[in-house]
C-alpha cells in the first residue's frame, strides 16, 4: 500500500487498526512479572464519549496551523514527556511502530496529518515493554478535559483538549470513529490496553480523542 497525505479511505483506516491492535498489543512485562507486575489503567464509563452529543465542528477549536512535522509530545496530567519520530509504512504495506526497547519514545503517522491542522492526526506508543511501564502506560488514567501539547517543528506548539478516553477490544476496532478524516484539527493518541491474555498479549486499544483548543 502506497502512503498516503490524509487518513481518509477506509483501506488506509484497516491498516493502522490492524497494526495498533496487535503491534502495540506486547505486554512484556505482565508476560515476565506476573503477579509482580500492576496492568496499566483502563478508562471509566465516565470518560467515554456521549453519543449525540458532541460539539460542531467549530465549535470550541482554534484555528487550524499550517502542516508541521510534530517532535514532542507532552501530557501533564500524567507525566508524558515524550519525542516523537515518523512511522511510515512497512514493505508489507502496514504502519511500522516505536522500537520496543526505547520505552520514552512515542511516534505519528507522518503520510497522514500532521498535529495542529485540519483532519484527524495519529500518534502511537507502546504501553510498556520487558523492562516496565512505557511512554502510554498511563494513558487510561487520562480524563476529558486533560491538555495534551504537541511541540512542532514549526516552533509552535499545538495545544489539545481531550474530548474522550475509551477502550476498545481488538475484534470491535471502530476504524472509522477512530481514524476517520475530520473536519476540524483533531488528535487520537493510541496504545494496547483492556483484556490481557498471556497467549496473545492486550486483546485491545486505549484512545484518547481530543481536539485543537490553542497554540503557543
Amino acid at each position: 500500500m502506497r502512503p498516503r497525505r490524509t487518513i481518509g479511505t477506509a483501506a488506509a483506516n484497516s491498516v493502522i487498526a490492524a497494526v495498533t491492535a496487535v503491534a502495540l498489543a506486547v505486554g512484556a512485562w505482565l508476560l515476565h512479572n506476573g503477579a509482580e507486575a500492576h496492568p496499566p489503567p483502563q478508562p471509566s464509563a465516565a470518560q467515554a464519549a456521549v453519543t449525540g452529543t458532541g460539539p460542531r465542528a467549530d465549535a470550541g477549536t482554534a484555528r487550524a496551523l499550517p502542516p508541521s512535522p510534530p517532535d514532542r509530545i507532552r501530557i501533564p496530567a500524567i507525566r508524558v514527556n515524550a519525542p516523537l519520530m515518523g512511522l511510515a509504512l512497512t514493505p508489507s504495506g502496514s504502519l511500522d511502530v516505536p522500537p520496543a526497547g526505547k520505552k520514552n519514545l512515542a511516534g505519528w503517522y507522518e503520510a497522514g496529518t500532521t498535529p495542529g491542522e485540519t483532519g484527524t492526526a495519529i500518534v502511537a506508543g507502546h504501553v510498556d515493554n520487558a523492562e516496565g511501564p512505557a511512554v502510554f502506560y498511563d494513558l487510561g488514567a487520562l480524563h476529558k478535559g486533560a491538555e495534551v501539547r504537541v511541540e512542532r517543528r514549526d516552533g509552535s506548539t499545538a495545544v489539545f483538549t481531550v474530548d474522550a478516553v475509551e477502550v476498545y477490544d481488538a475484534r470491535h476496532f471502530p476504524d472509522e470513529k477512530v481514524y476517520g478524516a475530520a473536519r476540524r484539527p483533531e488528535l487520537r493518541v493510541i496504545t494496547c490496553g483492556g483484556g490481557y491474555s498471556k497467549a496473545t498479549g492486550y486483546q485491545g486499544n486505549v484512545v484518547v480523542f481530543a481536539h485543537l483548543t490553542g497554540s503557543a
